[in-house]
């Protein structure tokens, strides 16, 4: 078996087959995984009757452990992560199966382009300039191929399991920790698929405690990870300065609901990069600068407040 594409699957009938569909006509042997993670709408039946799919069913657990059980079934030599609601463009499989070939890859990367599902809108990305350093572009927040632009060398995948103690980030997770095995990268011109927007969709649902649970789960990536770099010697200042343009976010974010603790971020990208320049200009730039980031931050959410009000 060429390629493996490990679909995890949980009440998304309505765009399931979509998704399968985008994964057929190849000239490369393919298999198609489709794990459902015990959906109630009908996936398992709708399954049941369709030809040519590996099809595993389990109690409902969460995608990660969906994704794994996937990558424990794979026979391919590569593999590819296609979410339910997300489709691929037709002969990205195989152009990216023999690029990886001819070039002994661990990784085959392509752009992905962002598609409305409620207007049918297409919305192009920046074209994708080939990577110098693969950790230092999924450290920062510069645009970098989505995982579903990726094809991946599953000698590798199977060394870093997808981390379901980092369920709402663990998609960054397992591209950092595949980072850090330092796999040969090459990269295919053009689009590789879609990322679907829509209403449904995960992340654009995280509220209130979730959100914050998000926020910490990032957070220790980065830690975790930084650290990891640090004590191998590879934390470049490439790498660092990439981190900060994420922490720096984070941080705000953070400051909604733990003050002390964003600070405590802010202080660590000045450990980071002592000549950090804050992103932000006007008013709220010259804030920051003057105020500092907690006092500002504190004066963010009295306005806040009153605006609530």
């Amino acid at each position: 078996m060429d390629v493996s594409i490990i679909i995890p699957a949980y009440n998304r009938l309505w765009c399931l087959p979509r998704a399968i569909d985008s994964c057929r006509n190849t000239n490369c042997d393919v298999e198609i995984i489709v794990v459902d993670d015990g959906s109630s709408d009908g996936t398992w039946e709708w399954l049941e009757k369709q030809d040519n799919i590996v099809k595993i069913k389990q109690v409902n657990q969460g995608q990660t452990y969906a994704i794994n059980n996937g990558i424990a079934n794979a026979r391919g030599k590569y593999i590819r992560f296609l979410d339910s609601d997300d489709f691929l463009v037709e002969g990205i499989i195989d152009k990216q199966f023999i690029a990886a070939e001819q070039h002994a890859a661990d990784l085959v990367y392509s752009g992905v382009d962002i598609y409305v599902e409620d207007t049918k809108e297409i919305i192009k990305s920046p074209e994708i300039t080939p990577w110098d350093d693969f950790l230092t572009v999924q450290l920062g927040n510069s645009y970098g191929s989505h995982f579903l632009g990726m094809l991946f060398k599953i000698e590798l995948v199977k060394k870093v399991p997808r981390r379901p103690d980092y369920a709402f980030r663990e998609d960054r997770m397992f591209l950092l920790e595949y980072g850090l095995l330092e796999p040969k990268t090459v990269y295919v011109a053009g689009c590789a698929g879609y990322w679907v927007k829509h209403t449904d969709q995960m992340q654009a649902n995280y509220r209130g405690l979730k959100a914050q649970v998000t926020n910490w789960q990032h957070l220790n990536i980065y830690k975790k990870i930084l650290s990891r770099l640090e004590l191998d010697g590879k934390l470049t200042k490439n790498r660092k300065n990439a981190a900060c343009n994420v922490l720096w976010p984070l941080a705000h974010w953070i400051a909604l609901n733990h003050i002390n603790e964003a600070n405590e971020v802010v202080n660590w990208i000045y450990e980071l990069n002592p000549s950090f320049k804050i992103p932000q200009k006007g008013v709220l730039g010259s804030m920051y600068k003057k105020m500092g980031f907690k006092n500002t931050e504190i004066l963010l959410g009295l306005r806040r407040k009153l605006l609530a009000r």
